[in-house]
């Protein structure tokens, strides 16, 4: 058995790894917290479902292509049925851990809660209570089978409760029926609940049943054994494979023990055929039992109590949008030339993505920072480990798609690019007639020469508002140096004739009229 090296670690610099929760034979179940999510969100911890194909040791490779199938066909049946009674994938991944194994991973609500068959054990749960749990059971059981999506593996452990115990989700979809052509069910399913047409017990007599025929009367099958665990406290073992015929010796006496019993009984039936043959049917023949356990209680609820139809009941936090569609391959597909070192960050390209992976944080502290975590560098020195993949069977359909997407990005970056470019020049142009910003200078016309046409006075600034500081004479020979409107600042070179000691200075603006430029 090789287990998942994934404590104290981060995935894909959001995940922190906290506890593991529970193992199957193909998955570990692991909690997490979410270190993108606020505090207070209903998603701040969250569940990692991860793949782990090496549970049970080597694997073939059609036994691990058909786990990694099963493993997406989970994710595609929780998406497609969507519900605030069926548990939320909020999304996916695949990384190594800190040994450098390759898994798949989904990303789960987690219901701190707990499962029901937890809360049955532990205390006996009101009637009404009850009555409202398989009510929301059946709501979310209801818009499955509307979606095409048989569960296939209903049961009180499989039935998760919020941290309020208000609401209860449908869970553990790995089992179900999402396409028709799915293979002939035989083996599926837990042996106390499931029924006869893909029990355990059954498996390679006749009376499995094709995935063609296989209907909603299957989960109606394990439904009603779980509403005998929900209200009589007890689990239905003594009828594992068989009809229920009788209620626990605590139950017989209720009002309602006897319509039970036969709701019970004909939804257990060996034949699929003559069971209820819908959720909604088997809904409404409960009416009596749910009548005799409110009788007496005094209507005040917005909501009547006994809808014909199971009504759903909305936690906190959920949404009907499902996160992008994950696309798994198996570990074969990726052919990975050698394993990742446990120690330190490396890269992995495969085409034009790359795999994250866990990260162990040699320091004592409980989780690494988030900014130790780079799933794609690698230590100075080391190459990065490549993923030997056909690039044109991944992504050469894409190419032509993504070339157009880069062209257009280019062009709006080069409109964007001009428009900022000019309401630059447009401000600079409007502050400059205020005067705010100096002029331009031209770096052609510093190194021209002129001649005086009069005798000019020279200005500290490009004004005549202010006092004179020098002469030009007529004749004189200027070097223009600056150039701001019609105004030079001129270098005197060579005086026309002599000027007073008062006025000397050689440097200094003028007006540009009063200067013959040479050609």
């Amino acid at each position: 058995m090789k287990e998942l090296s994934l404590s104290n670690c981060r995935l894909d610099k959001r995940y922190d790894v906290l506890q593991e929760l529970g193992r199957g034979s193909y998955a570990e179940i692991f909690l997490a917290r979410d270190t993108l999510a606020s505090p207070q969100s209903p998603h701040s911890l969250v569940v990692i479902k991860a793949l782990n194909v090496f549970l049970q040791n080597d694997v073939d490779p059609d036994l691990e292509r058909t786990l990694v199938e099963n493993f997406q066909n989970e994710a595609i049946a929780l998406d497609r049925v969507r519900h605030p009674n069926i548990i939320s994938r909020l999304g996916h991944g695949t990384a190594r851990d800190l040994e450098g194994k390759v898994f798949h991973y989904l990303v789960l609500e987690y219901l701190a809660g707990g499962d029901l068959q937890k809360a049955c054990r532990e205390s006996s749960l009101d009637r009404k209570t009850a009555i409202g749990y398989i009510e929301q059971i059946c709501a979310g059981l209801r818009h499955a089978h509307r979606h095409g999506i048989i569960h296939r593996d209903i049961k009180p452990q499989n039935l998760l409760l919020t941290k309020d115990r208000s609401t209860v989700k449908i869970a553990d979809f790995g089992v179900a029926r999402v396409h028709i052509s799915d293979a002939p069910i035989t083996r599926v399913g837990t042996n106390i609940y499931a029924p006869p047409e893909h029990s355990p017990l059954y498996a390679g007599h006749d009376i499995s049943v094709p995935s063609t025929d296989l209907t909603p009367a299957a989960d109606v099958y394990s439904l009603a054994k779980t509403v005998y665990t929900i209200l009589t406290g007890e689990t239905p073992r003594f009828y594992a494979n068989s009809p229920i015929t009788e209620l626990p010796q605590s139950s017989r006496a209720e009002d309602w023990a006897d319509d039970l019993k036969r709701v019970l009984n004909r939804a257990t039936l060996n034949d699929h055929r003559l069971r209820h043959q819908s959720v909604d049917e088997f809904w409404s023949d409960l009416a009596g039992v749910r009548r005799s356990i409110f009788e007496g209680e005094t209507v005040t609820h917005v909501r009547p109590k006994f809808d014909a139809v199971p009504q759903p009941h909305v936690a906190r936090g959920y949404t009907p949008i499902a996160p992008r569609r994950p696309q798994f391959d198996t570990s074969r597909e990726l052919k990975i030339d050698r394993p990742l070192p446990g120690t330190g960050p490396q890269k992995v390209t495969v085409g034009s993505g790359s795999i994250a992976h866990a990260v162990r944080d040699p320091l004592p502290a409980p989780m690494p920072r988030v900014e130790d975590y780079w799933p794609n560098s690698r230590p100075t020195g080391q190459p990065p480990i490549t993923v030997d993949l056909d690039e044109a069977k991944l992504d050469g359909k894409n190419k032509p798609k993504r070339r157009r997407r880069r062209m257009r990005g280019l062009a709006i970056a080069g409109l964007l690019l001009f428009l900022f470019a000019g309401g630059l020049y447009a401000t600079s142009t409007y502050l400059r007639s205020l005067g705010i910003l100096p002029e331009i200078t031209s770096p052609f016309a510093a190194a021209k020469m002129g001649t005086a046409n009069t005798d000019i006075n020279l200005r500290p600034t490009p004004s005549a508002n202010n006092a004179p500081i020098g002469l030009v004479t007529r004749n004189s020979r200027v070097r223009i140096v600056k150039v701001q409107n019609n105004w030079y600042q001129v270098d005197v070179v060579q005086q026309g004739r002599e000027r007073s000691e008062i006025l000397a200075t050689n440097r200094g603006w003028l007006n540009g009229k009063y200067v013959d430029l040479d050609q």
